[in-house]
């Protein structure tokens, strides 16, 4: 026992050494606490100057007013209107996958504040229904489930779900209880379908792109807020597209987006948003579900 004396008194010396040193750092970190946080606010300025890419504006604030006015607003064209320049951030995916037993390859872009997927940049069509998936973490499961629905296009019984996706009903049953309890479908007796009103989620992952990128100085750039982050997108996209799914490379890509204030006779303030790339004026979500 008293050969063990040394190395006992080596390990207790070691461990009051390093609590010391612990508690210096924590002092000394404590002590020069503006210093370290000028660190690291330069780094995170370093981070947020580098240039981002953005898609090139293709309309001013002057032609879109003109071509909607008057329908969006009561008082004449000479009124001032204050312009906002704000850039959404959309992460760019390049991807291959497979369809109709064939490997395809492509480029899809999806929204990190609205949570889908642009289908098609000259229209700017987008899915519907994977925005809700993202908030509650839909599963592999759940899609082949939702999928199947989608594509019956009508309530779907128990057997005939079960035949298509050809799993036991042990399994099947556990599937259905995960996806009601997030809420993705609905069961109406022995009847299944999804919980979305005109869902857009039987697609491809690619997204057709017509617009030219460019580089912005990111200091000088409005941007807007992510609601999703880069994992969860990628998340997402690997349960819905399956196993062939296969992100190559990404980049995080914004969109600009006017907000046009308008005053009315009344001196109320109009407000609207507008795609910069395409023209289009953008709803907010309760006057778009029609």
């Amino acid at each position: 026992m008293a050969k063990k004396e040394p190395r006992k008194s080596f390990f207790s010396r070691f461990l009051v050494l390093l609590l010391i040193g612990a508690g210096i750092g924590g002092w000394w970190l404590w002590k020069e606490q503006p210093l370290v946080e000028s660190w690291k606010n330069n780094f995170l300025a370093y981070i947020d100057n580098r240039d981002i890419l953005a898609l090139e504006v293709k309309y001013t604030p002057e032609q879109i007013l003109k071509a909607h006015y008057p329908a969006n607003t009561g008082q004449d064209k000479n009124n001032p209107a204050e312009t906002t320049l704000k850039y959404y951030p959309y992460l760019l995916l390049d991807v291959k996958y497979t369809e109709d037993r064939k490997s395809r390859e492509g480029v899809l872009l999806w929204g990190l504040v609205n949570g889908e997927m642009v289908l098609n940049t000259l229209t700017w069509e987008t899915t519907h229904g994977f925005k809700d998936c993202l908030d509650c973490q839909a599963s592999r499961s759940d899609f082949k489930i939702m999928q199947v629905l989608a594509r019956n296009e009508s309530p779907t019984s128990l057997e005939n779900l079960q035949k298509e996706l050809q799993v036991e009903r042990e399994t099947l049953d556990l599937w259905i209880e995960n996806a009601k309890y997030k809420h993705l479908i609905v069961q109406k007796g022995p009847l299944l379908q999804l919980h979305f009103e005109n869902p857009k989620l039987l697609v491809v992952p690619q997204t057709r792109i017509d617009r030219q990128l460019v580089s912005r100085p990111s200091a000088t750039t409005q941007k807007a807020d992510r609601v999703f982050n880069r994992n969860q997108i990628l998340t997402i996209a690997k349960a819905a597209f399956g196993d062939d799914f296969k992100v190559r490379s990404e980049q995080e890509v914004y969109l600009p987006v006017y907000n046009l204030k308008v005053i009315n006779p009344d001196q109320s303030v109009y407000s609207t948003d507008w795609n910069a790339v395409t023209g289009q004026r953008i709803y907010p979500y309760y006057l778009s579900m029609r």
